[in-house]
């Protein structure tokens, strides 16, 4: 496949995410040869005058080296304690590294609850686009040491392409340890192929997904493909590419076909849908009828109250919740005017009787169309 059309290939800011597989070495001490050859090379595409920001797990794989642990921790006390010790050490690295080649680093840890709070949000974009100002190469991981199980990203694939969307970058790069998506996994299926390129990410595609049972690790190629669904509905390309082929960067950057690139979507979604899509928190569910399903999709309508029959989970007004129809599909997500206990006192009724049924002066809507993401159409 010819690159030059994918991401127009002239990205001027790019996201580089790298693996702790890349980063640590199996017993989690730091892979000292890889952090040196990355470093180099992310410091050769800043002379080329690109931006660059660096997504790099490692901290907990370095602190378990640093401790010598026998293995990854399983509790979430031990983990944190863990990224406390490693962290330090992970920077530490990279700004030896990066002020060999006259660059200055500057660390982000970022936790759910910064993207959920649409203040935060917008100061850890403004953090990330004046440090790039600046000539500043971000270094960004998720803080392992305060991040609990509800505020998780899940694992640092899914916070690039957050973090892409946050800074309005042009290009994904996630460095992984396999050559990109393949359509089963190449170590246990023999027959398994790569593929080159995904236009569309289809229900096939997520099935060729398969857990990581790695314990170093927390991604999987799951939480690759989420992240490039991320990305692409923001507008923005995603590469999976293998770390440990030699100057990856720059071939994929010249155009070359290495590992598995997701196309942008045409019509993607703008800053303050991202976030309400992606940087938020689902907290409910409303099931929605057939008509609220078709008023949504393809009039491109408000939810009235009217096409609400169930409501699931306890929440209050303003609140992230997901849509599902009958089926249980889930066809996009909002934010609520409403609390779960109003809705249920609302649910199937006209908006005329809203105040009677709840007390209070509100909205008509349960979801305005600002505030809604549709998935499906």
């Amino acid at each position: 496949m010819n690159h030059s059309d994918t991401a127009g290939m002239n990205p001027r800011r790019i996201v580089v995410k790298v693996g702790t597989r890349l980063v640590a070495h199996a017993n989690g001490k730091l892979n000292l040869n890889f952090i040196e050859k990355l470093v180099r090379e992310l410091s050769d595409l800043r002379n080329r005058g690109l931006e660059v920001i660096l997504v790099s797990s490692g901290a907990i794989g370095a602190g378990i080296g640093r401790l010598n642990m026998p293995r990854r921790p399983e509790s979430i006390p031990e983990k944190q304690a863990a990224a406390a010790v490693g962290q330090g050490l992970l920077i530490q690295i990279y700004e030896k590294f990066f002020a060999e080649y006259g660059l200055i680093v500057a660390q982000i840890l970022l936790t759910r609850s910064d993207l959920i709070s649409r203040r935060r949000y917008l100061n850890a974009s403004n953090t990330i686009l004046t440090l790039l100002r600046w000539g500043v190469v971000p270094i960004i991981n998720e803080n392992d040491t305060v991040a609990v199980h509800e505020i998780k990203f899940g694992d640092n694939d899914q916070l690039s392409a957050l973090v892409a969307g946050l800074c309005d970058a042009d290009l994904v790069i996630v460095l992984t340890n396999i050559d990109g998506l393949y359509t089963a996994n190449p170590r246990k299926d023999k027959t398994a192929q790569l593929i080159p390129a995904v236009k569309e990410i289809t229900a096939e595609v997520k099935s060729w997904g398969e857990a990581s049972d790695d314990d170093l690790s927390t991604g999987g190629m799951v939480t690759k493909l989420q992240a490039a669904e991320i990305a692409t509905s923001s507008g923005i390309g995603l590469y999976i590419a293998n770390g440990n082929i030699p100057a990856v960067l720059h071939r994929i950057l010249n155009g070359e076909q290495v590992g598995t690139y997701f196309y942008p979507q045409k019509k993607f979604l703008n800053r303050r849908k991202r976030w309400i899509a992606y940087g938020r928190v689902v907290q409910g569910k409303v099931v929605i009828d057939d008509g609220a399903r078709k008023a949504l999709c393809h009039d491109r309508k408000s939810l009235l109250p009217i096409g609400v029959i169930d409501v699931q989970g306890s929440f209050d007004s303003g609140a992230l919740v997901a849509v599902v129809d009958q089926s249980g599909t889930e066809i996009g997500r909002g934010l609520t005017n409403f609390s779960a206990a109003e809705l249920l006192r609302i649910k199937s009724r006209p908006s005329s009787e809203i105040e009677r049924l709840i007390g209070r002066t509100a909205a008509a809507e349960v979801i305005h169309r600002d505030n809604l993401v549709i998935h499906q159409q």
